[in-house]
C-alpha cells in the first residue's frame, strides 16, 4: 500500500463521490429548468454507468424491470428490500439523480413512511407512489383498480411525514384515467399536490392533448412515462417539453433492448454453434473495460490489485 495517496487515487471507484444531498439538489435543479429531465431505466449499475456517460439529466430504476429481471410479473411480487437493494446498487454507481418505482409503498401508509427513510438511506434523489390497490398491476395493462382518493391522500401524507431530507422528491402517481377519465384523473392529481407531493406521474394518458390538459390543470412539476408498447402515444421528449413537462422517463427500453439483442445471439449461437457472427453487434471488451475503469482499478495499488490479461 501506498498510504495516503493510494486511498485517494480510489475515491470514486467503489461508490460515486457525489453525495445523495447533492444529486437531490441536482434532480431538483434539473426539474426547475427549461429543458426536460430525461431518465432512462438502468436494470443494473452497469447501465446507470451508461446512461451518465451519453449525457442524460437523471436515472430511473422501473419496478416492472426489477419485477422482469429477477423472472416475475409486474403485478406487486417484489418486496421493498429487493427494490431498496437494487436502487441502492444502481444509484451508487451514478453521479446522476436516481427516482426509484416504489409501487404502492408495500402496504398501508405506515408501510409507505418505512418506503421513504429506506429509499432516503440508500441514495435515492426521489420515488413515485401510485393510487393502485395493493398488490397492483402494470399501469399499462387491464384489470388494475385504484384506492379511493382519501387513502392515497394518507398513503402520501405518510410518507411525506417520514421523509428527513427535504430534497427528497415524493412524487404522486396516479393511474386513474383508464378507470375514472381524465377529469377524474386530474381532480386526484390536485388532490394530491394538496397532500404534499412535489411532482405528479400521469400514468397512461393517451396522447398529446391528454398531457396538455395535466399540464393546464396542475402547477408542481409533471412527469410523462413514455414507455413501448403501452396506451400512451410516444411522443417524443421535445414535445413534451414544449408542452411544460418536466421530467420524462423511458422506463423498459434498455432491457427491452438487451433481452432483444440476448435473444437473437442465443439462437445464432444455437443455430450456427459459434458467436463468430454476433461480434459486430457486441460491446467490445475495451468498452466494458471503460465503463468498469478497469484501468483506474489496475493502478490503484497494484501491490494488492493485479488483474491478468486472461480476464
Amino acid at each position: 500500500m501506498t498510504g495516503h495517496n493510494a486511498a485517494g487515487t480510489a475515491s470514486g471507484l467503489f461508490s460515486t463521490v457525489t453525495t445523495a444531498t447533492e444529486k437531490r439538489h441536482a434532480f431538483r435543479a434539473a426539474l426547475a429548468a427549461p429543458e426536460i429531465c430525461r431518465l432512462p431505466g438502468a436494470f443494473s449499475p452497469l447501465v446507470a454507468r451508461l446512461v451518465q456517460d451519453v449525457g442524460f439529466e437523471g436515472v430511473y430504476v422501473s419496478g416492472a424491470v426489477l419485477s422482469a429481471d429477477l423472472g416475475l410479473p409486474d403485478i406487486g411480487l417484489t418486496t421493498l428490500s429487493e427494490v431498496v437493494d437494487r436502487s441502492r446498487q444502481i444509484a451508487r454507481a451514478t453521479d446522476l439523480p436516481t427516482l426509484v418505482d416504489a409501487d404502492t409503498g408495500f402496504g398501508e401508509p405506515m408501510n409507505a413512511a418505512r418506503t421513504v427513510s429506506e429509499l432516503e438511506d440508500a441514495g435515492l434523489a426521489g420515488c413515485h407512489l401510485e393510487d393502485q390497490v395493493n398488490p397492483k398491476r402494470c399501469g399499462h395493462l387491464d384489470g388494475k383498480a385504484v384506492v379511493p382518493t382519501s387513502d392515497m391522500v394518507r398513503r402520501l401524507g405518510a410518507a411525506v411525514a417520514a421523509r428527513r431530507d427535504p430534497g427528497f422528491v415524493i412524487c404522486a402517481r396516479t393511474d386513474a384515467r383508464a378507470l375514472e377519465g381524465l377529469d377524474a384523473a386530474i381532480g386526484r392529481a390536485k388532490a394530491y399536490v394538496d397532500a404534499g407531493a412535489d411532482m405528479i406521474f400521469t400514468e397512461a394518458l393517451a396522447d398529446a392533448g391528454e398531457f396538455e390538459a395535466f399540464r393546464a390543470a396542475i402547477n408542481v412539476p409533471l412527469l410523462a412515462n413514455l414507455t413501448e408498447f403501452g396506451k400512451s402515444e410516444l411522443v417524443g421528449a421535445h414535445v413534451l417539453q414544449e408542452i411544460g413537462y418536466d421530467a420524462v422517463i423511458y422506463p423498459v427500453t434498455t432491457l427491452r433492448i438487451a433481452m432483444h439483442a440476448v435473444e437473437e445471439g442465443l439462437h445464432e449461437i444455437a443455430n450456427h454453434g459459434t458467436q463468430v457472427g454476433l461480434l459486430g453487434r457486441m460491446q467490445h471488451r475495451s468498452r466494458l473495460y471503460e465503463l468498469n475503469r478497469y484501468a483506474e482499478f489496475n493502478q490503484f495499488d497494484s501491490a494488492l490489485f493485479t488483474f491478468g490479461s486472461w480476464l
